[in-house]
């Protein structure tokens, strides 16, 4: 059945039932799913970013370049690379017998290794996985609009159309299609939605296809927060899954973490860097395919520091363990939208009262926190009239590295629909 193919139907039904827990055949695995290098604006090279990540725990890591992939022959003026000479340094210390340079006029080049040769170099079955990746970049006006596709096959361009929310919906489309034709497994999610206040609550609710998002996004210049005016990343989050589930009979729309990373020589800065924020997936096997289809099912946390033991669902109950770390302590918010919310919403308004494009103001019913527990397990009990519960991790302890100063490590537990749509 086509991924655009949406059912019209929704009905009231138990709360999902699973239990995610390393066991039985299963793993969690760690990964980041937005990453840039040389090929686009990153300032360091494929296989210096993918040392790191192995080196720093991480079992996979998708290339995320903007509107490229690493497949052809392309050679570069080591002094005019963002990470000049000392990224090379790094790179002949690292890769000594894999680099290839030569002159050219005088000025030294390197040749930029493709994705293939370095996924060679890298794959290790089980262990470790790259993932070529797009960030198809594209604009609204003067809104920009980023979309990362994971296990891509083709290059796609950017699709544009009339309107953020059609600009979505079309590079959405231009995904969904290259999966039917190529069989090949891929996923699409919306980056950074606060990154100039691009992408409303408004603009990414009705969008058909697209089930992910960036709840947490480690560039440092990305708003998760928002402001007094702006909406942050969770607020859009509820108000989405509010109105997809409730209004539009659309599925649910799931938040994952990621680092976005372009700076990797000066670590930690506030600059953009690795190791802010990613996804923990419980999958079969470290494969693409593996990992899509469990991160499709839902199974799977993001993070920006806080890791989980297990995360159970059952007709009454969800319940999380932490996988705590001494001298932290953590405080679980269950949070979620009831039916017969107050759907009534407010533009924002300019100086001279006229709406701005902005998400709108909605009242307290749609994500509140339904139950504050402290500890390392926290239990919420389903009362019945919850159309989603998600939840909301958060340690006292401060991140070490952060998107936003002063941000505290968390983990985010993915929506549990009371209320869904029959969907594919």
């Amino acid at each position: 059945m086509s991924l655009l193919s949406i059912s019209n139907s929704v009905k009231a039904e138990t709360p999902k039932v699973f239990k995610l827990v390393a066991g039985n055949g299963q793993q969690w695995y760690r990964g980041n799913m937005h990453t840039h290098s040389h090929w686009s604006d990153g300032d360091d090279y494929l296989d210096n970013i993918a040392l790191w990540y192995r080196d720093h725990g991480y079992q996979f890591l998708v290339f995320t370049d903007h509107n490229v992939l690493a497949n052809s022959m392309k050679w570069v003026d080591i002094e005019k690379t963002k990470g000049g000479q000392k990224a090379f340094d790094k790179l002949i210390k690292n890769f000594p017998e894999q680099t290839e340079t030569r002159e050219q006029e005088g000025i030294k080049q390197v040749r930029l290794q493709t994705y293939a040769e370095i996924e060679k170099r890298f794959n290790d079955p089980g262990k470790y996985l790259l993932i070529q990746g797009e960030e198809i970049s594209d604009r609204f006006q003067k809104f920009p609009i980023h979309m990362n596709v994971s296990n891509i096959k083709d290059l796609i361009t950017p699709r544009g159309g009339e309107s953020v929310a059609e600009t979505i919906q079309n590079n959405v489309n231009a995904v969904v299609t290259q999966r039917e034709r190529s069989g090949q497994p891929m996923i699409i999610h919306l980056n950074h939605p606060n990154f100039g206040y691009a992408v409303t609550a408004e603009d990414l609710m009705r969008v058909v296809g697209d089930k992910f998002f960036e709840v947490y996004n480690g560039h440092p210049g990305v708003h998760n927060s928002g402001d007094e005016q702006h909406a942050s990343t969770e607020r859009i989050w509820d108000i989405v899954l509010t109105r997809r589930l409730a209004e539009f009979e659309l599925p649910v729309m799931y938040g994952i973490a990621v680092d976005d990373g372009h700076n990797y020589h000066n670590i930690p800065s506030r600059a953009s860097e690795p190791g802010r924020g990613w996804v923990v997936v419980l999958a079969d096997e470290l494969t693409p395919t593996s990992l899509i289809e469990s991160l499709e099912a839902g199974q799977f946390y993001a993070s920006s520091g806080v890791g989980l033991q297990k995360i159970e669902s059952t007709q009454k109950k969800l319940t999380i363990e932490i996988d705590a770390v001494a001298g932290e302590d953590y405080t679980t918010e269950f949070i979620g939208t009831r039916s017969g919310y107050d759907a009534t919403s407010m533009p924002v308004l300019d100086k001279e009262g006229q709406p701005l494009l902005l998400t709108r103001r909605y009242s307290n019913d749609i994500g509140e926190v339904l139950k504050m527990v402290q500890g390392t397990t926290a239990e919420y009990e389903y009362e019945g009239d919850e159309i989603y519960v998600r939840a909301r991790v958060t340690s006292n302890a401060k991140h070490p590295n952060p998107s936003e100063v002063d941000d505290l490590k968390s983990a985010w537990i993915q929506p549990i629909v009371l209320k869904e749509s029959n969907t594919p």
